[in-house]
């Protein structure tokens, strides 16, 4: 079993898709491996490239954990939704509202948009958005919020996110003033570890490769967990090894060494 997250790791960040990381997904596919994408993104985020990579069976991870596709390419949309965990999001908006001069919200509404407290910066939001009010933006519950800044930095956030007192709730900065929050226990880590269970797989038999914050979790649980080259310093510390930079197609040395 291979989880692989999208940004920056299958996925250049300029937001293409290099050929010979396709081959090399799809090599690794055709020879038995059982490849699960992992990721931050939404549910509509994620079809997207798993069409990109021609991987229309399987599994998909989205949303950090909280929401588990069955990739199906027998039913109407291509995928059926196995598993979805959502929470609260009020206390957190409460926290957030006033922390950060210019600070944005994202609240997923899943499969269907994101509910936002003012537009993001084009291109960051896959799928519609639709601008509501600040108490509107709490009144379901949701599988992820997002918090961003356009003018901030990831360290601002890091520190910003230790003194807003997130109890209960799962975080990750991104490399940008970009942080991710999720019910509390949730990770892509844990929804793996259902995926890994029902497949049979065992864990020295799992790999994971991942570049960030968010992937830190995933890559301390896989038997081989392997941090990209552009990773923050924190996210190669817990990994088993680090391969090269996505510029570098780093994903391609690692699937290759599997086929």
């Amino acid at each position: 079993m291979v989880a692989l997250d999208i940004d920056g790791t299958t996925i250049h960040h300029d937001g293409h898709l290099s050929d010979r990381v396709r081959a090399a997904v799809q090599a690794a596919r055709d020879a038995g491996h059982q490849i699960v994408i992992a990721t931050g993104r939404s549910v509509l985020g994620t079809l997207p490239v798993c069409a990109e990579l021609g991987l229309t069976d399987g599994y998909a991870v989205c949303s950090n954990g909280a929401v588990t596709l069955a990739l199906d390419p027998t039913v109407p949309q291509g995928y059926r939704i196995e598993d979805v965990v959502t929470f609260d999001p009020r206390p957190v908006l409460a926290r957030l509202r006033n922390a950060w001069d210019d600070g944005l919200v994202a609240v997923e509404v899943l499969g269907s948009h994101y509910k936002i407290s003012a537009p993001f910066p084009e291109g960051e939001l896959p799928g519609p958005t639709e601008v509501v009010s600040w108490e509107e933006l709490g009144t379901e519950p949701t599988t992820r919020l997002t918090f961003r800044s356009p003018t901030g930095t990831a360290d601002d956030f890091v520190e910003l996110a230790e003194g807003l007192g997130l109890h209960g709730m799962n975080y990750a900065v991104g490399f940008t003033a970009w942080m991710d929050i999720n019910p509390d226990g949730i990770s892509k880590a844990s929804a793996l570890e259902q995926i890994r269970a029902r497949l049979g797989v065992p864990i020295e038999n799992v790999v994971a490769v991942g570049d960030h914050r968010n992937d830190v979790q995933m890559l301390q649980w896989a038997g081989r967990g392997v941090a990209m080259g552009q990773a923050p310093e924190e996210v190669k510390a817990v990994a088993d090894e680090v391969t090269a930079p996505v510029e570098e197609d780093g994903l391609a040395l690692v699937l290759e060494g599997l086929v």
